[in-house]
């Protein structure tokens, strides 16, 4: 988990340090890159690329890329310490979801750890004009659109290979932030860049792997608090090499965000819920 964490924070500096991109551009870069591994993994074990739930798969990837070109968007906007810790809202809005379209529900504790996320946006927007709204907005926006793929996720279920899963998203990704990075080419990328561009897939497709395998060989509590160490290592890093400052009401929102998160997937996962019509 600690790899998975050290690989998205440096994914994440890259993307502020390519701020001079559209968005489109870095989704469509970002994607590419990762396609260099997905592709060759499937085709080594024989796995069939499009996979059996084609109109669920397209979803997945279409609220996946909605919400990677919204963060990569806030980050215009924002500290992208902030930026990501908006970001990992995305569970909140995933249980939100499950409620209404996967009936199912959670006890009341549950609703105090949401609160208490809630709350830390509140307190990281502050008052007056400390933090852009506009960058606040599209940050929670990817939130929101992630939390929708966490439930499509789950709606396909064991039907597709993960990887199968991941190259749809990463191939729709490709084609569609390609045609829109064309309308909205910001900038054309030198040798340096083109490879910095790249290494966004690279670096974002190695977090995937570790925190997958940490997933893998241990109860997922006990290693979910050290996934959002991407966050104080991101702000740690970008303080020392971009010179950003977080105030205090940001640093302690913060704080809020990351306790309601780890309290709400720890509880849940001690505490498995049946759904509904189960229990």
């Amino acid at each position: 988990m600690v790899l998975s964490t050290l690989s998205f924070t440096i994914m994440n500096l890259l993307v502020k340090y390519l701020e001079g991109f559209s968005a489109f551009q870095l989704v469509f870069f970002r994607c590419l890159g990762t396609l260099f591994f997905t592709i060759p993994f499937l085709k080594y074990h024989r796995i069939p690329m499009r996979g059996n739930q084609q109109l669920w798969l397209l979803l997945r990837a279409l609220f996946g890329m909605s919400s990677m070109a919204f963060f990569f968007m806030s980050v215009n906007y924002l500290a992208i310490g902030t930026a990501v810790s908006l970001r990992y809202l995305s569970p909140i809005f995933a249980t939100l979801f499950a409620i209404v379209f996967l009936k199912q529900y959670i006890r009341p504790i549950q609703w105090l750890f949401i609160l208490i996320a809630l709350i830390g946006v509140w307190v990281v927007k502050g008052v007056g004009d400390t933090i852009h709204p506009l960058g606040i907005l599209l940050a929670v926006l990817s939130a929101v659109f992630s939390g929708v793929v966490y439930v499509l996720i789950r709606k396909i279920g064991t039907k597709d290979h993960p990887v199968v899963i991941v190259h749809y998203f990463m191939s729709v990704a490709t084609v569609v932030g390609g045609c829109l990075a064309f309308v909205h080419w910001d900038k054309t990328p030198s040798n340096i860049e083109l490879l910095w561009l790249l290494s966004l897939g690279v670096f974002g497709y190695f977090g995937q792997v570790f925190m997958t395998k940490a997933f893998q060989t241990q109860d997922t509590y006990k290693v979910v608090s050290l996934k959002y160490m991407e966050v104080v290592f991101t702000m740690l890093a970008a303080m020392y090499l971009y010179h950003e400052v977080y105030p205090l009401n940001n640093l302690l929102g913060t704080v809020l965000i990351i306790t309601g998160l780890v309290l709400t997937l720890v509880y849940k996962q001690k505490t498995p819920l049946k759904r509904e019509d189960e229990s």
